[in-house]
């Protein structure tokens, strides 16, 4: 990111010899130009959801997770999303601070009951991916105007969202929601990948596809 420089007023002389006067020219602004934040926020959400699918496949315990959920997955994905917002890109700060919420918010949620401040509460974390799926849908439908790995992204989220829904009802093996999950994840890092290469080598070189 390229800080804004402050040029001191320069002083010419204008006019013919003996009758100059002296002129200050105006100083010299430059707007601060802020990184592309879409490759660091895609990846703190896609390799965060491949970590938790992990998880929910039975590969590994939850500890992983929800550390690198609330760093990762949380607070990066919010100082992405206020890049974009400062940007001007409204989908990419609402994206990028809402997932990071949900992250944060979702690992602190196991965090209180393994320290018995709540006590488990599989319905209302049913009800939350819910919640979380309506979010989702809608924003699914501003990527059609996007490229077709943000709809495939968002797309996979909203049915990650409820086949979660449906393992926390009691409805569904965790494992059929880790499977779909890592290409959920897989997509968005990818996309991350695409962001970073792409842009350093100039040209196309992991393609994102196009829509509408």
């Amino acid at each position: 990111m390229a800080q804004a420089t402050r040029t001191e007023p320069q002083w010419e002389r204008p006019g013919s010899r003996g009758t100059e006067v002296l002129a200050a020219k105006e100083p010299v602004k430059t707007e601060t130009q802020w990184g592309n934040p879409g490759a660091m926020g895609l990846a703190a959400f896609g390799f965060n959801t491949i970590l938790l699918q992990i998880h929910n496949l039975g590969w590994i315990d939850s500890t992983m997770p929800l550390v690198y959920g609330i760093i990762w997955g949380g607070i990066i994905q919010i100082i992405a999303g206020i890049i974009d917002g400062r940007r001007g890109d409204t989908f990419g700060m609402t994206a990028f601070c809402s997932y990071g919420a949900f992250w944060i918010g979702l690992a602190l949620t196991f965090v209180f009951q393994w320290t018995g401040l709540i006590t488990e509460d599989k319905s209302g974390l049913a009800w939350t991916m819910i919640i979380w799926g309506i979010f989702t849908f809608f924003m699914m439908i501003g990527t059609l105007k996007m490229t077709f790995v943000h709809f495939f992204v968002f797309a996979s989220l909203v049915v990650l969202f409820g086949l979660l829904a449906a393992v926390f009802f009691g409805a569904l093996s965790p494992k059929v929601a880790g499977v779909e999950g890592l290409f959920c994840g897989g997509a968005a890092a990818y996309g991350a990948a695409a962001v970073i290469i792409n842009g350093k080598f100039g040209r196309t070189v992991l393609p994102l596809g196009k829509m509408f």
